[in-house]
């Protein structure tokens, strides 16, 4: 039941707040998840929860990706709770893009489930206001009593900042802005970083051109199967780290990257030579301490990203050292504001822990706010009077 608002009216209007008991901001993986589960135990769609999304179609991140990212290349794609995505979109063929693979799955599960997704609304910024949570968007105001933030980091990308980044004359993009190789043929294109996004555009961009791979960390390789209990083992580790509040890691970094029928071609072509970071960029490459000079035309950043919290700010749930210490029974619950959860974070940032996360948060949040099953709610005004 994805719902577009109405555009913003000319004249002004009361600035009504919507009240919900329970607000998911994000309609990726995490948010359409906790959504499914709210409704499943109970919670009205529309009045009991509700579901904010700054994209202006199905989708998620999913639906920004490079276009040469396929079925088969994709790290995975899990089932969301309650349908299957083969039976959504009916074929698995490896040639099929990701970024319309995905949308078409989250649309026909919007649909099918009738969740209240309401698009596109972005959230500036959400604060406390008389017991409750005021979350300022730039479609109006809503008030609720708990919230499910499933923002992601697709919208906070992280380029580390180097001596001589803005002396550089050539071209700097991060994975993000990524579209194809072919733009880069006749350039020398240095990557630097050594997760899965990384290798993956190492392997498209040197199929075309001449390229350089520069890692901060030696990369490690994992040859042989990862099992459940080495999955398992991976993901507790990143759970401890936020348990304690620390900022958290991702999931490969404790993984390593499995060794791919791709993985050995790259390696007999040459391309996983890797190098150490390097110094400084200069106007037209990057220099290492001992004074050897690379040329570059280009800069591709496969960095990673940061979670996309920045709207949350005025609640002050980060600690001093920048990580928000998470508790529940999968640590998607704020220890310093149980009326909040974070799925998506931290070990729930793969695919199928967001299914999990998205479970946990709805069951936690509605016995804190000890929800009756057939959702008790309170509404002043409706989505139908947002207004910027």
């Amino acid at each position: 039941m994805s719902e577009v608002l109405a555009p913003p009216q000319a004249a002004p209007a009361p600035r009504v707040a919507v009240k919900t008991e329970i607000l998911v901001i994000g309609a990726g993986q995490a948010g359409l998840s906790s959504a499914y589960h709210l409704k499943r135990r109970g919670l009205a769609p529309g009045k009991g929860f509700i579901v904010l999304d700054r994209n202006p179609e199905p989708g998620g991140a999913w639906q920004h990706r490079w276009p040469s990212l396929t079925l088969s290349t994709v790290n995975r794609i899990h089932d969301l709770p309650g349908m299957k995505f083969t039976d959504a979109i009916g074929t698995t063929a490896e040639t099929v893009k990701a970024s319309v693979a995905v949308p078409q799955y989250f649309a026909a599960y919007e649909k099918e489930f009738g969740l209240p997704v309401y698009r596109p609304v972005e959230v500036k910024v959400v604060c406390e206001r008389d017991g409750r949570l005021r979350v300022e968007t730039d479609r109006g105001l809503f008030s609720t009593r708990g919230l499910i933030n499933a923002t992601g980091t697709w919208e906070t990308p992280y380029i580390p900042d180097y001596p001589g980044k803005d002396r550089f004359k050539g071209r700097q993009l991060h994975t993000r802005d990524y579209n194809t190789a072919d733009e880069f043929v006749g350039q020398h294109v240095l990557i630097v970083g050594g997760g899965i996004s990384a290798i993956q555009l190492l392997n498209e961009i040197s199929g075309v051109t001449t390229t350089t791979w520069v890692t901060r960390r030696e990369p490690q390789f994992r040859d042989g199967p990862f099992d459940e209990d080495a999955g398992r083992n991976a993901v507790a580790m990143v759970e401890a780290r936020v348990r304690a509040g620390l900022p958290p890691t991702s999931v490969v970094s404790v993984t390593g990257l499995p060794v791919t029928p791709a993985i050995e071609a790259m390696r007999a072509r040459g391309v996983l030579n890797r190098l150490p970071m390097f110094a400084e960029i200069v106007e037209d490459g990057v220099r290492w301490e001992d004074g050897t000079h690379i040329r570059a035309d280009v800069i591709l950043w496969c960095t990673g990203f940061r979670s996309s919290l920045d709207h949350l700010a005025p609640l002050m749930l980060r600690e001093a050292g920048g990580g928000i210490t998470m508790a529940g029974r999968l640590a998607t619950q704020v220890a310093r504001d149980p009326r909040i959860h974070l799925v998506g974070y931290g070990p729930s940032a793969s695919t199928i822990g967001a299914n999990r996360a998205g479970s946990a948060a709805a069951a936690e949040l509605m016995a804190y706010l000890d929800l009756e099953p057939a959702g008790q709610v309170a509404t002043a005004g409706s989505v139908a009077d947002v207004n910027a």
